[in-house]
């Protein structure tokens, strides 16, 4: 049994599963924040985990993991708010933790804005982080993978996308997972070339708890090719320097 690590439930790995392409079985495990999940990494209780790439540059030197595939470029990550632009500066701004990927992201978008004023509330994995936002309890937060899909479905605004080019998650282990990782490719270069549609809209809907029509967008997100799926597991260098210069920006 994989234990796999993971933000936001996983469509690409239940497409994997009902396709069969997992040899092995694959036990998903919720996390509650990136610090959380590379503690689970380096003590045993999690064998590989589905991240950012900055989280695998921000614990290098105390974690020791790998990464064995690039997934997604980021899958519509946008900051979304409660409020207009205008009213920003000052206002409560959910993030994991105030050093993670996503978080330089959006200070990223804020300077493009020219806000400066930032009040940080951490408030862990991404779908915490929609729940809150759309309880009142943050202005405004970083989203993706399906999140901001509903987040926009509640009337919310999208003031600023990521950096582009991105890289949004990638599959990390201490060790090598040739199973996972080759089922989760493989699945990833299926649904580009136009497989398993039905499929993934199936398991967006039950795993994401999305609307048949916001199940579909997820789906065009998917074969989005600036934010969707990357052919062949691959890292894009160029997607890559834009988190290094994130974190070299923003980061410790």
């Amino acid at each position: 049994m994989i234990r796999l690590g993971t933000f936001t439930p996983s469509v690409l790995l239940r497409v994997a599963r009902q396709t069969g392409r997992l040899a092995e079985p694959v036990e998903e495990v919720p996390v509650a924040s990136s610090p959380a999940q590379f503690a689970a990494l380096a003590d045993g209780s999690l064998d590989a985990g589905l991240t950012s790439p900055d989280n695998v540059l921000g614990h290098r030197g105390r974690v020791d993991v790998r990464v064995l595939a690039a997934i997604d470029r980021g899958m519509g990550l946008g900051l979304y708010s409660r409020l207009p632009a205008g009213q920003l500066p000052g206002a409560r701004f959910g993030v994991d933790v105030p050093t993670s990927g996503f978080a330089f992201a959006m200070y990223a978008i804020l300077d493009d804005l020219g806000i400066t004023e930032r009040n940080l509330v951490t408030l862990g994995s991404t779908p915490k982080r929609l729940r809150a936002l759309l309880a009142g309890e943050c202005d405004a937060t970083m989203l993706n993978a399906g999140n901001e899909l509903v987040a926009a479905a509640a009337g919310l605004a999208l003031v600023g996308a990521a950096p582009q080019p991105y890289l949004g998650t990638v599959l990390v282990a201490r060790s090598d997972q040739p199973g996972l990782a080759g089922a989760l490719v493989a699945t990833a270069d299926a649904v580009l070339a136009g497989e398993h549609h039905d499929v993934v809209v199936s398991a967006a809907m039950d795993a994401l708890q999305l609307s048949p029509d916001l199940a579909r967008r997820y789906l065009e997100r998917l074969l989005s090719p600036t934010d969707g799926l990357v052919a062949g597991g691959e890292v894009d260098p160029a997607a890559m320097a834009t988190v290094e210069r994130l974190r070299r920006t923003y980061g410790r």
